[in-house]
């Protein structure tokens, strides 16, 4: 069974950067499609983006397109999320998760079967 970790939240100023890691335990993550998703107090958890087994091909939502970048390091079993011009709308708890398939990765969060324990970024103006 793959575990899922998370890393590298914070508190970072409006314009800053973070970067995020998700390190996964138990077997390689090679087959699995890897995705990051956050949610804010009082809203529903939302896709963030997502990056294919082979890492060939990502994907993300609009709010974040041109300022956060998924990546991956198969050899060592971790995905990142580098972050930039954060601004207070990205504050949330970030979570990665993982699906094993050869197709392109899910948007929905219900399509992921592994989840991390999520990390907190806090983004303050």
């Amino acid at each position: 069974q793959v575990q899922l970790v998370e890393s590298g939240g914070g508190l970072v100023q409006a314009g800053g950067s973070l970067r995020l890691s998700c390190e996964a335990s138990g077997r390689s993550i090679t087959t699995y499609a890897m995705g990051w998703f956050r949610q804010a107090p009082g809203n529903e958890r939302e896709f963030v983006g997502a990056i294919s087994w082979s890492g060939y091909s990502t994907y993300y939502a609009d709010s974040v397109k041109g300022r956060f970048t998924i990546s991956r390091k198969n050899a060592w079993n971790t995905v990142y999320l580098q972050m930039n011009t954060l601004n207070p709308e990205d504050t949330a708890v970030y979570y990665c998760a993982a699906v094993r398939t050869n197709t392109d990765p899910p948007r929905r969060a219900s399509d992921y079967d592994l989840w991390g324990q999520g990390t907190q970024v806090t983004v303050s103006s």
